[in-house]
């Protein structure tokens, strides 16, 4: 899973996360009971990824991160991104080798230019085949990923045979910036819904129905 914002999550040695707030940090316990192994990069260095998740030298490194997920579980490694962290999970996929990834999905992607210098349409999404799943919440006020750009992300998705935008809405605002963790723009209250609407559609592309099984959930 790949987290948004400058992709810093503060993961410490004694494995407490300084920074866990970000909807794919926070919502990992989730994806546990659903049964799913949970893989969440942090950055080297306290290093920030904003203006580096589409280049070519971070599709390797997610690259290197799915290698890491098969080599320790099972399953189908899917890629998950939000925020800023689409831009990564659409260049992991883009560049994946056949086979390795299952299957995509971007919740509140950064569709529209901001402070990053880059956004998911320079993550080469004509390159994806697997299957994509956007997700998009009604209420999201984050200027850089408007919900209503979902199908134009989709649409640009030109190589998969398997491209769903799904429309969620609602969440509770908890902070004062409108693209922060704690709005709707992070599912803020409204996380084991949406978690299990993902969930559903990567047991249907899977074929199990939805309950999770073994699937891991790769990030770069």
């Amino acid at each position: 899973m790949l987290p948004g914002g400058a992709g810093d999550v503060g993961l410490e040695r004694d494995g407490d996360i300084r920074h866990g707030d970000n909807f794919v940090v926070r919502t990992r316990a989730l994806w546990a009971a659903r049964g799913y192994a949970v893989l969440i990069p942090d950055t080297v260095g306290r290093a920030n990824l904003r203006g580096v998740r589409s280049s070519p030298s971070y599709a390797r490194r997610v690259g290197d991160l799915v290698a890491f997920a098969h080599r320790h579980v099972s399953g189908p490694v899917f890629l998950l991104g939000t925020s800023q962290g689409s831009i990564a999970a659409m260049n992991g996929a883009a560049h994946a080798p056949a086979g390795s990834v299952a299957g995509v999905v971007l919740t509140e992607s950064v569709s529209v230019m901001g402070g990053s210098g880059e956004t998911v349409f320079d993550a080469s999404p004509e390159r994806v085949r697997v299957p994509a799943l956007i997700v998009a919440n009604r209420d999201d006020r984050c200027n850089v990923a408007p919900p209503g750009a979902a199908p134009k992300i989709a649409a640009a998705m030109t190589a998969s045979r398997d491209v769903r935008v799904l429309m969620v809405a609602g969440g509770v605002t908890r902070s004062d910036k409108d693209c922060g963790s704690l709005t709707p723009h992070g599912y803020y209250g409204i996380e084991d819904a949406v978690v299990g609407k993902i969930s559903g559609w990567i047991g249907r592309v899977v074929g199990d129905g939805g309950a999770g099984g073994d699937l891991p959930v790769a990030a770069g």
